[in-house]
């Protein structure tokens, strides 16, 4: 840093010493303010630019960055495979394209592309997540079940998980940035992998279920799954009703607990129902019909075990990927049949 030497006068005219003062000299000079707005201005006027791909950069190693990917997953993928898992079937007609404009004629290329293993992927992903999920929700009707698949299952959650495990740099496909169904087949074509990857069944079938486990089912962490489910929306009284008369059960009737305010914006509703004189549900509302809904799919929460205070899925309890294949043919009882009767050789995991 620069200091300034200034000469110090004494009070009769006579010259002192050279003092150095600890100000800093002014470094930056006028012109450096306006030429950053400037700067600045023009590159909002031209726009968003676009991203450049990681392979572009000078000290790019495929070969590397791929291991370090299988490292990263604690998953010994084989290279072709893993290759293969990692090109979607555009960045192969990309190829020949351009080869063709070059002139060759004959393209041969040794790369293929995972339309296999991402139908692979998505067959083993659906039986392992609803098998799974009936080990876990044995009470949860077969509807919600499925209702929890198919939200684990969109492009958005698998999306998600895809781009933070860093597939985004490593595949290989004709669109960047990839869309979200590229990232979700890129994960689908990874479990298809693995299991490629192993001679025994029974092995690769406990990897790839591995994965599924840790990527995908634990993003259920936080989530209320009687939100995933909308089917009972509108009729929950007569949801309820129908359940219990298959019990040989009264029907349920609401009972008016207590109200706040009625009179008020604010005003505040409880409502409880009763089967046969016993308390199965209760609910608040701003009005008594709200109430009652609420208090219905209390009642249904209750039958189900999926209520607000419920415990968390054991994540860090994994089934035997056997018990959960197992139980692929095994689905729940439906909604339509729904009864506590049929609930009797239930045994919770």
């Amino acid at each position: 840093m620069t200091f300034l030497l200034r000469q110090v006068f004494q009070p009769n005219g006579l010259r002192g010493s050279l003092i150095s003062l600890t100000a800093p000299l002014r470094t930056f000079k006028r012109w450096v303010a306006p030429t950053l707005v400037e700067m600045k201005r023009r590159k909002q006027k031209m726009g968003p630019q676009p991203i450049p791909r990681r392979s572009s950069f000078l000290e790019w190693n495929y070969a590397a960055e791929l291991y370090a990917f299988g490292k990263r997953l604690n998953e010994d993928f084989e290279d072709n495979l893993l290759k293969q898992a990692l090109t979607h079937k555009s960045y192969l007609e990309e190829e020949i394209k351009r080869q063709k404009e070059v002139g060759i004629e004959d393209v041969q290329l040794t790369l293929k592309d995972n339309s296999e293993l991402i139908e692979e992927g998505e067959k083993f992903m659906t039986s392992y997540i609803k098998g799974y999920l009936r080990i876990m929700l044995p009470r949860f009707p077969e509807e919600g079940i499925c209702a929890v698949h198919d939200y684990l299952m969109t492009n958005e959650v698998l999306a998600h998980v895809s781009s933070h495990i860093g597939t985004k740099d490593l595949l290989l496909c004709a669109e960047h940035p990839p869309t979200e169904a590229t990232l979700s087949n890129t994960l689908k074509a990874l479990v298809g992998a693995l299991l490629r990857g192993e001679d025994d069944k029974e092995e690769a079938f406990a990897r790839a279920g591995g994965l599924v486990h840790d990527l995908v089912i634990t993003q259920l962490a936080g989530r209320d799954l009687n939100e995933l489910w909308v089917g009972i929306e509108g009729n929950a009284i007569a949801t309820l009703a129908a359940v219990l008369h298959r019990d040989g059960r009264g029907p349920p009737e609401p009972r008016l607990l207590y109200e706040t305010g009625p009179t008020t914006i604010l005003a505040s509703y409880a409502v409880g129902l009763y089967s046969d004189k016993e308390m199965v549900g209760f609910g608040f509302g701003e009005n008594v019909e709200i109430a009652q809904d609420m208090a219905a799919r209390d009642a249904l929460k209750r039958l189900f075990h999926t209520r607000d205070n419920m415990r968390p899925l054991p994540f860090n309890q994994q089934p035997s990927s056997n018990h959960v294949m197992q139980m692929t043919d095994k689905p729940n009882i439906s909604m339509d049949n729904w009864a506590m009767s049929g609930l009797k050789n239930i045994v919770k995991y």
